[in-house]
């Protein structure tokens, strides 16, 4: 009996500091404890044979904190100590665990978290995150038809005006022009007279973050509009809305390559990350083989 109770006590605290570790350093709120434990150290809470000592109570970084909120994030440590050791306790009466399997699993949990660590400060350093245009174009040849909008998207010009300005009829008929002519006019009423607008010809959007706070937002029917309309003019009480579509492209079709240029250069800088570390254990391997570091046995 006692042996089981010394087998669980162990399992316990195996549980405990691979959960802590892992609070610990996912949470900037606690900081690493230093130093031996001292035998005078006031036990704070207790479940059968673990103790929360002072000592880790003064690991809680309260600095710059009320009274209050220091004592409310103390009492939520403690109180989360209890609730993980129950559970703790719950588990070791309700499952037999291999002990040695635990084991197991805790090595391969630190040696991870050691080899992710090295990896990941060696990619910070060596990573080159700067991606040519060339390299995104041809990406994106390569694999366009896994760019497949989700939403429609516009090349449009966007201007909101008062009802009552007398620069409506004007700008109406500036809006029908062909695109590139008399731009400088649009741009001109845009910035004196509109309350709202959106000028930027080269650049794609999604269409929702364009006529959001606008009457076409309720309109049911944006693809019609947008295959039968150059220019879509709507009102309310105390404005006109005005949209000139340059460009569009429908859900399910492939946007042009200015609207996932980001996306790819996110895509091309992984895989460069992904690269470095294959590279770096080849290195590191090929390096042990030349010395002799390691045997593999028949």
């Amino acid at each position: 009996m006692k042996k089981r109770e010394f087998t669980i006590s162990l399992l316990t605290n195996k549980i405990s500091l691979v959960l802590l570790l892992v609070f610990v350093t996912s949470c900037d709120l606690f900081k690493f404890k230093t130093g031996d434990d001292q035998e005078d150290d006031p036990i704070v809470a207790s479940i059968d044979q673990q103790y929360l000592r002072m000592s880790d109570i003064a690991l809680v970084n309260t600095q710059d904190l009320s009274q209050t909120d220091s004592t409310n994030i103390i009492n939520r440590y403690i109180q989360s100590w209890i609730k993980k050791h129950l559970m703790i306790k719950e588990a070791s009466k309700s499952m037999a665990f291999d002990e040695a399997e635990i084991n197991r699993k805790l090595l391969d949990y630190k040696y991870a978290l050691m080899v992710y660590e090295f990896e990941k400060a060696y990619t910070e350093e060596k990573l080159n995150k700067e991606i040519s245009i060339e390299e995104i174009a041809a990406y994106y040849e390569a694999n366009k038809e896994n760019f497949t909008l989700k939403e429609i998207i516009v090349r449009v010009n966007f201007l909101k005006i008062e009802r009552n300005n007398n620069q409506n009829k004007n700008l109406e008929r500036l809006l029908r022009l062909p695109e590139g002519q008399q731009e400088g006019a649009i741009r001109n009423i845009a910035l004196q007279q509109a309350s709202n607008y959106f000028l930027e010809d080269s650049t794609w959007v999604r269409i929702d973050d364009i006529i959001i706070d606008t009457p076409l937002a309720n309109n049911g029917n944006i693809v019609g509009l947008l295959r039968n309309n150059k220019l879509i003019v709507v009102e309310d009480d105390q404005y006109n809305y005005y949209f000139r579509i340059l460009e569009y492209k429908l859900q399910d079709q492939i946007p042009p390559m200015e609207f996932v240029k980001e996306e790819i250069a996110k895509i091309l800088i992984n895989k460069k990350r992904i690269q470095l570390v294959e590279d770096l254990q080849k290195e590191i391997y090929n390096r042990a083989l030349e010395n002799n570091e390691f045997k593999i046995y028949e």
